[in-house]
């Protein structure tokens, strides 16, 4: 992969930091690149079959003809058949996970790396200008530069590398987007912008037109980085067992942030049980990895050694099953790869089978002699089991030699038929035929088994049917999950020439730009001012030369003269402004509106088979003691409406507190229909 340095057109300093990092180039023809233009061919191809089977189910509902229905139907079964396969494509893609594996490991079990999820390109340059200029009153195309700036950065985002670089790039583009939000995206109406992102397992697109599945998405892909650099790392050595931990135990972190910040995102990837499965699987891997960080400087052949590995390999066993217990729940199973269920159940009986083979070395290699402690193995053996053989104690069990070696035997039976269970269900996975190393690994630890078995067989001894007791599962390291720090970076925002978000946002409403004249004379302006930036009119004499020219308190200064002051504090503005007593100076001002005007309360509009409820409070007078009251439990015009099928608007004018007698409202009205014809359940508030 090779990363190129590509100019963002901000100046925060000298060196380098004027530049960000591009991702990685995508026509590089690397293992990992390739496998991702697979990805969005598939994806692409998924998403032109969906579409013909949508057009196809609708001319079946909408046709009569009977000719014309057998040649949907046939269609319909084509376009399945083909979507049959290009899912079982894209599951291949997400089986491959050799492409992943760092390229000098010889001697340890692959592990599984997430895909990044694909999208479309997003052009925001003609509706960010046009938003520019409607919303802030500038130049849209000032700020062409800041826009091409933003989609080279999310251009970037769809091929980071595969280190820390790449995490940081994400990361950056992560951090710009509340700015961005903030800017361009204001609560009341949609503008136009839409994100597609297609589901890793599915490859079935989503799309939406506010920021919620963009920032969903790019978290994700950060964890799937993280992944992938865990994969990547040289199991072989202490440095890159810890770079693998390190890296699984974050991915694990930021996919359990996505998962309890976006708790309602509509690809199936990202949902909340799909992520509690994945969280499992990266910490499974963190502990698999802790395990062999332990196992690499060699295991010392002696009891409590022995004992420790046993419990050790004990724990990812068990780990491991509750990631394959999670995965063939539906409906995850039927969107996981078969691959992955089939690895983590490999690994289950494998780490499993271990443990039992290290307990029978300790018990059949290691007799209790006069110099070892007899209260420390018999405290080990009794932590290492959960129930013991019927009629015998730890201390019994290390004293007897025949019954250490029967209890080792049974052991070493459970772990020849757990690594055979492993060799079976390796064979049942196509995709898991293809990893000769995972293969080697398995059958190497079943020979040692049955090596160990042959070597403490007896020619006359009789059958033994003890079975060996289940062993508890214990760590001295276990894998957590962590919130790397660079999820959030410091970035400066492309658009701030639009002002301080306080007050120049897609949220805020105010006036165009107004231009006051400050002539030269009195010493005192007739106002003062306020705030951080931008500065505020207050204190505002209503008679003086400024407020009779259109000043406003409360007003915001954003231009003094040519000078733009939207960032400026109270000192330098005051500085701009100490020139008015020798020239006519003129400044730009802005009024903060109303950005959300509350609902008029003297009337309430129902439209008739809307499928929205509106509660609503009203008033109504009465003659008799000539005060307002509420209006007692009636049915809900809603109701009335739907039960005579209104096609007409229907409104109420509610009336005020005036009993002047001179009121529209004090004229006769038309009488609704009595509560009787309304549904006696539902009421009018």
């Amino acid at each position: 992969m090779t990363d190129a340095l590509l100019s963002n057109g901000i100046k925060e300093g000298a060196g380098d930091s004027v530049y960000f990092r591009k991702g990685c180039n995508p026509f590089a023809q690397t293992g990992r690149s390739k496998l991702q233009n697979q990805r969005a061919t598939l994806n692409q191809q998924i998403i032109k079959q969906m579409r013909m089977r949508a057009g196809a189910e609708n001319l079946l509902k909408a046709t009569s003809n009977n000719k014309v229905k057998e040649m949907v139907l046939l269609e319909l079964s084509y376009v399945n058949s083909n979507l049959q396969l290009l899912m079982g494509e894209l599951e291949g893609l997400n089986s491959s996970v050799e492409v992943y594996q760092n390229t000098q490991e010889t001697a340890n079990i692959p592990l599984i790396a997430l895909g990044l999820k694909e999208t479309k390109d997003v052009d925001f340059a003609s509706l960010f200008k046009d938003f520019i200029l409607e919303h802030y009153s500038e130049d849209g195309n000032s700020f062409e530069e800041a826009i091409a700036d933003l989609m080279d950065l999310r251009k970037a985002c769809r091929t980071p590398s595969r280190d820390e670089a790449g995490v940081e790039l994400l990361a950056k583009y992560s951090s710009h987007l509340p700015l961005i939000e903030s800017r361009f995206f204001p609560p009341t109406r949609q503008t136009g912008i839409f994100f597609t992102w297609y589901d890793s397992f599915t490859g079935v697109p989503v799309c939406q037109q506010n920021l919620s599945l963009e920032k969903a998405s790019i978290l994700f892909n950060m964890a799937a980085l993280y992944s992938q650099i865990g994969t990547r790392s040289n199991r072989q050595t202490i440095e890159g067992l810890e770079q693998a931990i390190s890296s699984f135990q974050k991915s694990a972190g930021i996919l359990n942030h996505l998962k309890e910040t976006f708790t309602h995102t509509p690809s199936y990837d990202m949902s909340p049980a799909m992520l509690s499965m994945l969280i499992r699987m990266m910490l499974a891997q963190a502990q698999e990895c802790l395990f062999e960080k332990t196992a690499l400087p060699g295991i010392r052949n002696q009891f409590h050694s022995l004992m420790k590995m046993a419990q050790e390999a004990a724990k990812v066993s068990e780990i491991y099953d509750q990631v394959h217990q999670s995965m063939i729940q539906t409906p995850i199973k039927d969107n996981v790869p078969f691959f992955w269920s089939t690895m983590s159940q490999v690994k289950t009986n494998h780490y499993r089978s271990m443990a039992h083979y290290f307990v029978a070395s300790a018990l059949m290699d290691h007799q209790l002699g006069l110099s070892d402690d007899e209260d420390q193995q018999e405290k080990t053996l009794s932590q290492v089991y959960d129930r013991l053989p019927e009629g015998r104690s730890p201390l019994e069990i290390l004293k007897k030699k025949d019954e250490r070696e029967r209890i080792g035997k049974a052991h070493i039976r459970r772990a020849i038929l757990g690594h055979e269970e492993a060799l079976r269900i390796y064979s049942l996975c196509h995709h898991l035929n293809k990893l000769e190393i995972l293969q080697d690994i398995l059958t190497a630890s079943h020979q040692r088994s049955l090596n160990k078995c042959s070597e403490n067989e007896e020619e006359e001894e009789f059958t033994d049917y003890t079975e060996a007791p289940d062993i508890i599962s214990k760590t001295e390291h276990k894998a957590e999950m962590e919130v790397p720090a660079t999820i959030k970076v410091k970035v400066t925002d492309f658009f701030q020439r639009l002002g301080p978000l306080s007050v120049f946002s897609a949220r805020q409403r105010w006036t165009a730009p107004r231009t006051i004249q400050l002539l030269p004379g009195d010493q005192d302006l007739g106002f003062n001012l306020k705030g951080e930036s931008p500065v505020q009119v207050v204190s505002l004499d209503p008679l003086c030369p400024a407020a009779t020219g259109g000043l406003k308190e409360g007003d915001f200064i954003v231009a003094v003269g040519d000078i733009d002051c939207k960032w400026m504090s109270v000192s330098g503005v005051m500085r701009l402004l100490k020139d008015v007593n020798e020239e006519v100076i003129d400044i730009q001002v802005v009024s903060i509106m109303d950005s959300n005007p509350q609902m008029p309360t003297k009337s309430a509009t129902f439209c008739g088979n809307v499928p929205k409820t509106y509660s609503m409070i009203c008033l109504a007078y009465n003659d008799d003691d000539k005060k307002s009251r509420k209006v007692t439990k009636k049915s809900s015009f809603l109701s009335f409406g739907l039960k005579n099928r209104l096609k007409s608007t229907s409104t109420l004018s509610l009336p005020t507190a005036d009993h002047s007698g001179t009121l529209p409202w004090n004229k006769p009205c038309p009488s609704f229909p009595s509560s009787s014809s309304y549904n006696n359940d539902s009421a009018l508030y």
